[in-house]
């Protein structure tokens, strides 16, 4: 497992940030050129790692970050649309991705081919790979797949599991509890205490995306909170 590694990801990241930093299409943000600059503004606060999705912005990021690159393609957002076939998980290698990250679930693949096959062709080209899971039967599959990690990232999204308010820890326990590669917490990580108690649940590290990259959404949740306090005085 180790001869294709261009650098040990997993061992840069243990127990440290991880920056997801992605704009959707529509949005002031999507440009690859400004999601570069995030980037470069996560790096200088202390992210170990970025995640981020796009050929293209993982072309634009890679010259101006010396931390890991975990790169993804979206395709939709129905079903399995996260690196969903074997071209897009080889071309974000080809774009400067350390890790691929891909869908981990037992969902059948547009391309009609394994998720082993993404994931050896990963490996091939020289990267790691992330599966995002939705739950324990997806990690498992994931793991008998090759994968190098799992990932939270799905969790509540594939009905598998509850959508929960905050990070799913008990998923997440339950997930170091029963796999033996490392488990990487995403999804709905708010502030730092989530991320504090992600670690304490025994993460290998903690990806963090809207609650840092996503301004409308930050902004937004300010404006409620002082909406519903202006509510409450009247």
């Amino acid at each position: 497992m180790t001869a294709h590694r261009q650098r040990d990801v997993l061992a840069e990241v243990e127990g440290q940030l991880v920056v997801s930093c992605q704009a959707y299409p529509g949005e002031p943000m999507r440009a690859p050129a400004i999601m570069a600059a995030v980037a470069l503004a996560v790096v200088q606060g202390g992210a170990r790692a970025v995640r981020a999705q796009g050929i293209e912005d993982l072309r634009a990021m890679r010259p101006l970050i010396d931390v890991p690159l975990i790169g993804l393609v979206k395709r939709g957002s129905d079903g399995v649309f996260i690196t969903p076939t074997v071209q897009d998980a080889v071309d974000c290698v080809a774009a400067g991705a350390d890790m691929v990250a891909l869908d981990g679930t037992l969902r059948d693949r547009p391309d009609g081919r394994p998720l082993r096959e993404s994931i050896e062709a990963i490996h091939r080209a020289g990267a790691l790979v992330m599966a995002d899971c939705g739950g324990l039967r997806d990690a498992e599959y994931s793991v008998a797949a090759g994968a190098d990690c799992v990932g939270t990232t799905l969790a509540g999204y594939t009905g598998e599991r509850p959508v929960t308010l905050g990070p799913d820890l008990e998923l997440l326990e339950q997930l170091v509890s029963s796999v033996d590669i490392p488990v990487i917490a995403e999804g709905r990580v708010r502030n730092p205490e989530d991320a504090a108690a992600c670690l304490a649940a025994g993460a290998h590290a903690v990806v963090v995306g809207t609650a840092i990259t996503h301004p409308t959404r930050i902004t937004k949740a300010f404006v409620e909170r002082l909406r519903a306090t202006t509510a409450d005085r009247v």
